[in-house]
């Protein structure tokens, strides 16, 4: 008997809605940042412990950001598990291992909440508990 591993359309069209979404939520993010001084330095950055959506040089600092989109502000800040925040520092300090000449360097690790209106709201210098 033959399987059938195709995904349903239905379920295609909304990962699809989804991912879009994301990577519009990201601009706005990013767009964001660079309206206050931030210059980007990586997207999507992927290493051996997951990826970080957005990364800046700020003035004082390397920033890692990650970005979630909701209905509201309060819905996106939700989705932001203490698992998801401990894979971002882990990524982080992979990132500052790998990439950098500076391992020293001030970090700091955001969350920019993005809701329907597309409007950003932003928590600065996130703690894992």
């Amino acid at each position: 008997m033959p399987f059938d591993f195709a995904p349903e359309p239905e379920k295609c069209r909304a990962g699809r809605q989804a991912y879009l979404n994301g990577l519009a939520a990201e601009d706005v993010a990013c767009r964001a940042y660079r309206a206050r001084g931030f210059a980007l330095v990586a997207q999507r950055w992927r290493g051996r412990c997951g990826e970080i959506d957005l990364i800046f040089d700020g003035p004082d600092e390397l920033v890692f950001v990650e970005v979630k989109k909701a209905r509201t502000h309060d819905d996106a800040k939700a989705r932001l598990s203490q698992r998801q925040l401990e894979r971002i520092a882990h990524s982080a300090s992979d990132y500052i291992a790998t990439e950098t000449d500076t391992p020293l360097r001030p970090m700091r690790l955001d969350l920019a909440m993005v809701d329907d209106t597309g409007a950003v709201a932003t928590l600065e210098n996130l703690t894992l508990y």
